[in-house]
């Protein structure tokens, strides 16, 4: 194992050890067939950070960007619409798309963690955009990772080089005339799991790089440069899912800087893009894992989310004197080599 997968395992401890945080640890499974559905060929989609999917249609966002911009593939990968709008991001990151069709741009990139606030650009088809920004109560983070309840609830999935990846929400309802507060809510952790792909190796196995729920709300996954990590939501409980569930590991197929993910319309199989031209979107069977196909890919009726309890304190995670020494002897290395590169992966002004 690397010196970085070292102080990694020293970091996140025994996967067993008695812990209140949420630990993403499992038994990789192969769910069903996987496939390469199109491959992205076109040289303005250099950076595919973000997927969403409607119908036989995908929506992708590069990473960055001077523009609100969204681009609309058919089942070929072909672009047959560029929807804009005149807002300025900072560092869009992911991206995902709320039943009533609007799409969501989590510009959410902050390498150097240095950002007072964070933002979410609201963006309709026909152009028409709003700016909502967020601050987070214990300082500035880097994030990657979207996500988006059935009740249009949405949960920002830090990228943590230890691969502890805090869980933020709005604090009420966003305005867009006002940062609104993000309390956090939950604490998931990832370990090195050996599958090869991404840009920096062992480190790329615990930095989270997108997310998504499935469109009735009932699964929930987590993507890492390497590999998917599949929530069940059976009460459509996001927040539920993530602190008290176990995850099931999927290897993803390796990529060049994998950082998409979402779920197909009828919530059947999980989509990825990787950055970089040619790109390949991958098609992920989720088999027995799926919950019941949404043939319209809409919501079923009649079932609400739970809203997560505002009361509970956040969990914490002892460790060793033993390997707290030792990690401190190998944190500056890991920093230099792998915080250092993922700080050089793509062209951002955050």
């Amino acid at each position: 194992m690397t010196l970085a997968g070292i102080a990694l395992m020293l970091w996140l401890g025994s996967p067993t050890a008695a812990t209140a945080e949420a630990t993403a640890t499992a038994e990789a499974t192969a769910p069903g067939p996987v496939a390469v559905r199109c491959v992205i060929t076109d040289p303005r989609i250099t950076e595919s950070s973000g997927l969403a999917a409607a119908g036989a249609r995908l929506f992708t966002v590069n990473d960055g960007g001077s523009g609100l911009v969204v681009y609309v593939l058919d089942g070929r990968c072909r672009v047959t619409g560029v929807i804009r709008a005149g807002i300025d991001p900072y560092d869009v990151e992911d991206l995902a798309r709320s039943a009533d069709g609007t799409l969501w741009l989590a510009d959410l990139g902050d390498n150097d963690r240095r950002r007072r606030t964070v933002a979410i650009e609201l963006l309709t088809e026909s152009g028409e955009a709003t700016l909502h920004r967020f601050s987070y109560p214990d300082g500035a983070h880097d994030a990657e990772a979207l996500l988006l309840d059935r009740q249009g609830r949405p949960f920002i999935v830090t990228k943590e080089v230890f691969g502890r990846s805090g869980v933020y929400t709005p604090v009420g309802v966003p305005a867009a005339a006002r940062s609104t507060p993000l309390r956090k809510v939950a604490t998931v952790r990832f370990g090195p799991t050996g599958t090869p792909g991404g840009p920096v190796g062992t480190v790329g196995q615990v930095l989270v790089t997108g997310g998504a729920v499935s469109p009735d709300g009932t699964r929930v996954v987590l993507r890492t440069y390497t590999d998917a990590y599949l929530w069940r939501a059976d009460d459509a409980d996001v927040v539920k899912a993530l602190r008290d569930g176990r995850p099931t590991r999927i290897p993803l197929p390796p990529t060049r800087q994998g950082e998409a993910v979402t779920f197909s319309p009828d919530g059947q199989r999980l989509l990825t893009s990787t950055e970089g031209v040619p790109g390949a979107v991958h098609v992920i069977s989720l088999g027995t894992l799926a919950g019941p196909p949404a043939p319209d890919g809409t919501p079923p009726s009649g079932t609400a989310a739970r809203a997560p309890s505002p009361g509970r304190k956040e969990p914490s995670t002892g460790w060793t004197t033993f390997g707290g020494l030792v990690l401190a002897g190998v944190l500056a290395t890991v920093l230099m080599w792998g915080g250092g590169k993922v700080r050089d992966l793509a062209h951002r002004r955050g």
